[in-house]
């Protein structure tokens, strides 16, 4: 095979590569089931799918149908947390440190008020 290929100038390699089969019969049905639950349960997630599917009788794993979820490029649609924003009624402190040089010991000093005595429950 080595000579063969030499002679025709191709790569082994290349001689030896198979694509990847495309997807079976199985897995094209199985793409069709989760798409029209998906269309009426669109935040219904890999979990609550694979639950669905194996209630109706089809063996499947979570792993199986989030490829088929990712193949199809369908997400679940649910409220995301906004962690940027900011709430109106929170008070900036400004930081009194910013544009101050600190050059010798005991010159900043810092504590921390994070507990209250009014609180025992929180005194260890």
């Amino acid at each position: 095979m080595h000579r063969q290929c030499e002679l025709l100038g191709l790569n082994r390699s290349s001689f030896y590569y198979r694509k990847r089969s495309r997807e079976s019969a199985r897995n094209l049905l199985m793409i069709e089931i989760p798409d029209k639950q998906y269309t009426q349960h669109p935040s219904w997630g890999v979990r609550r799918m694979t639950a669905w599917l194996r209630r109706k009788g089809e063996q499947v794993n979570p792993k199986r149908v989030r490829r088929l979820l990712r193949l199809m490029g369908l997400e679940a649609v649910y409220q995301k947390p906004r962690l940027r924003r900011k709430h109106t009624e929170h008070k900036i402190y400004p930081y009194l440190l910013r544009n101050l040089d600190i050059t010798g010991s005991n010159q900043v000093w810092c504590s921390d008020i994070t507990y209250s005595v009014d609180e025992p429950w929180l005194c260890t």
